[in-house]
């Protein structure tokens, strides 16, 4: 899958549960495009996996894509974003700096997104990544809440991208 050729000041929110091939995808951009909450909570607490930390990191992503898009740069939304309400607080931030938007939905059936979670050197609980699974949004509910674009990644892959 290649990356999508993304406009100045695109805000590119990545779609899906653990192990789904998100931050794999969002690796195809410059690493200071790329926004990571488990990065955040990791130099909170030492662990990327530690929850209570999300609020400290929440903060931090948000700081950070304020800075972003206050310079029309180009960012990579890479975290789960599989809440309507986590969403929401991304796409209000991109309309207050006018910026589009676009989500990648990762449709990645639940045995593959299992098969990958159970590969990674930091596994997810099973029952968090089924959860997650059966939460993701459709690309009409994506819609329906603001963003301009959803890609599906499953289309990309055999599109090739280059979109």
């Amino acid at each position: 899958m290649q990356p999508l050729n993304l406009a100045a000041g695109t805000v590119c929110v990545l779609v899906g549960p653990p192990g789904c091939g998100k931050s794999t995808f969002a690796a195809g951009y410059p690493a200071s495009w790329r926004i990571n909450r488990d990065l955040y909570r990791l130099a909170a607490t030492d662990s990327e996996a530690d929850q209570t930390a999300t609020p400290v990191a929440t903060e931090i992503q948000n700081l950070l894509l304020d800075a972003r898009l206050a310079r029309n740069l180009r960012t990579i939304l890479d975290s789960t974003n599989i809440e309507p309400h986590l969403r929401a607080g991304l796409l209000a931030r991109a309309r207050y700096w006018q910026r589009p938007t676009i989500a990648v939905l990762f449709d990645v059936p639940l045995a593959m997104v299992e098969a990958q979670n159970a590969s990674r050197d930091r596994v997810v609980p099973a029952h968090v990544v089924r959860d997650l699974h059966e939460l993701t949004p459709t690309r009409e509910q994506l819609l329906a809440e603001g963003f301009g674009t959803v890609h599906l990644a499953s289309e990309l892959a055999t599109a090739g991208a280059g979109l």
